[in-house]
């Protein structure tokens, strides 16, 4: 089993949409500098996680079988194996992360929701069904399913990832502005968009200060 870094996995999706691009255009072997100049990538970097993924190494002077490439990266990001979830939270981001259809390309099913909205509880978004949070006990240990999204107010995020514990769940993925905590055994992935956008903001006033600086006479 190949065991790849935290930032090589989080890499691997884009390396695969280009390699994607690569194949539908009929290219049949691809050289790491190529892609690394592509993509804007440190080629010593790409040619590392090629060779990670690629049991022929690449081949000496002419690079990777892209197909080989894209089969293997898919069955180490379990494209192939889909993974079932539940999401709790059918609110406005709830609704649209139940609305995008790209999950399944990526191997992951939503099963159901839950709400506290009686005025959603019972009905479906995109042919999945919003049941009442109370049952979400109930019906994670009845599916088996291992992974919870969250999409909730912070105040109730929480309380919402120790009930996906409780439930069995071993995985969250947390669309909530808040650091959750959870047993050892659990893994959370933050999606923190607030985070992001001061990353974004931060990077916009320093560089406006820096054009303003290297402006200056």
């Amino acid at each position: 089993m190949v065991v790849l870094s935290p930032q090589a996995l989080q890499r691997m999706p884009y390396y695969l949409q280009y390699l994607k691009s690569l194949s539908a255009c009929g290219t049949a072997v691809i050289a790491a500098p190529a892609v690394a100049e592509a993509m804007r990538l440190n080629e010593v970097q790409v040619r590392k996680d090629f060779a990670a993924v690629s049991p022929s190494k690449g081949k000496p002077k002419t690079g990777f079988v892209v197909t080989e490439l894209i089969a293997n990266m898919e069955g180490i990001l379990g494209y192939h194996n889909t993974k079932d979830a539940v999401l709790v939270g059918a609110g406005s981001l709830g609704k649209a992360l139940l609305s995008y259809r790209g999950f399944q390309s990526y191997g992951l099913r939503i099963l159901a929701a839950f709400d506290v909205d009686e005025r959603i509880v019972g009905t479906q978004i995109e042919n999945k069904p919003v049941f009442s949070v109370n049952k979400l006990g109930e019906l994670c240990e009845r599916l088996r399913v291992q992974i919870g999204i969250i999409a909730v107010p912070d105040r109730e995020a929480q309380r919402v990832c120790d009930a996906l514990v409780q439930s069995g769940i071993r995985a969250v993925w947390n669309f909530a502005p808040v650091h959750l905590t959870a047993p050892k055994d659990i893994f959370i992935k933050n999606e923190n968009m607030a985070a992001s956008l001061a990353v974004l903001s931060n990077y916009l006033e320093a560089g406006a200060a820096g054009v303003t600086e290297e402006s200056k006479p």
